[in-house]
């Protein structure tokens, strides 16, 4: 099969790979759509131990099962895989798992590939009316669900009341900002640095769009980006009592006035990814709409990722995300 392989620091060569076999409690599935995350990111700029070259990077994939008894079937796909069995699985904080991995990280292979193998149980069967590239956004679109759900949960007032700000206007911060408003917040804004993707949010539903230190003050800020400057800014914002939830995962120290967070009872809160409900959950609001149209992305050629990756290097890109998509779709 061809698939886009990450070879060294800002290189990516589409090539041929060897097919993946799938085993017991395993699906063959045909990709059709894969986004390009932060995450992936990192990786080709050589940020990220923990994805070495030479590897197929790409996790938030939809595609078509190939074979089996759902041949045929369109499914999205929950890359994190866990044990199941541990106390955090039991508890339902499956994200947590000491054991969990994900595809597009050894020892598996992701989804900037014409094929991807994944367990059955990780696999969510998409609706005939809606557009694999649109399915394909659950799992960015999850990571904003999970962080607003529990988000919601450590303030002390309602959702509805709070104003709420998302830091960062790529596909994590639209996703949080989509989320909040299936949630019920009505007052919210995404701090964007990027005057040309600020354009593009403007013509999304549901939030305002504004440059970085125009909010001076919010209930709930949750950072999509994760540096330190952007960590510093939501201290700053938070109000006496307020919360910030950290998805972004750009740096890993500075930033956090911990003085003021102390002095303020503000709530800090990490969130990893989400949990298979809250994948499942996310879908589910994908297609039925809540989310809105989700009409915001750009579709380029799987061949063509080379070009995407450096264009999103470049600060180029208006859309909140690229989704990667092999020639025969």
């Amino acid at each position: 099969m061809k698939a886009l392989v990450y070879e060294a620091v800002e290189t990516l060569v589409y090539r041929d790979m060897p097919e993946p076999e799938p085993g017991p409690g395993q699906s063959l599935i045909q990709v059709q759509a894969s986004g390009i995350c932060g995450s992936d990111m990192h990786a080709f700029l050589g940020h990220d131990e923990r994805r070495p070259a030479p590897l197929i990077l790409g996790h938030e994939a939809a595609g078509t099962i190939i074979g089996g008894p759902r041949d045929g079937a369109r499914v999205t796909i929950n890359p994190l895989v866990t044990c199941g069995t541990c106390r955090a699985c039991m508890a339902g904080r499956d994200n947590l798992c000491p054991e969990r991995m994900i595809i597009s990280m050894p020892p598996r292979e992701g989804a900037f590939a014409e094929r991807v193998v994944m367990r059955d149980e990780n696999l969510v069967v998409v609706p005939a009316d809606v557009p694999l590239r649109k399915a394909a956004l659950s799992e960015p679109l999850a990571c904003g669900w999970h962080a607003v759900r529990l988000g919601t949960a450590a303030l002390s007032y309602p959702l509805a009341d709070a104003e709420c700000h998302v830091i960062g206007g790529g596909a994590i911060g639209v996703g949080a900002a989509l989320a909040l408003r299936a949630f019920g917040a009505t007052k919210i804004t995404v701090a964007e640095p990027n005057a040309t993707r600020r354009a593009t949010l403007d013509r999304i539903d549901g939030f305002d769009t504004v440059a970085p230190g125009t909010v001076t003050q919010a209930d709930l800020i949750i950072d999509g980006v994760g540096y330190a400057a952007t960590r510093a800014d939501a201290t700053a914002i938070a109000r006496p009592g307020g919360v910030i939830m950290h998805i972004g995962l750009g740096e890993g120290t500075g930033g956090l006035d911990i003085r003021r967070m102390t002095l303020q009872e503000i709530t800090f809160v990490g969130t990893y990814t989400y949990t298979a409900q809250d994948f499942r959950d996310t879908a589910a609001a994908i297609f039925d709409g809540r989310l809105g149209s989700l009409d915001w992305t750009e579709q380029r050629p799987l061949a063509n990722g080379q070009q995407a990756f450096s264009d999103i290097r470049a600060g180029t890109v208006a859309a909140p995300k690229i989704i990667l998509e092999p020639s025969d779709v």
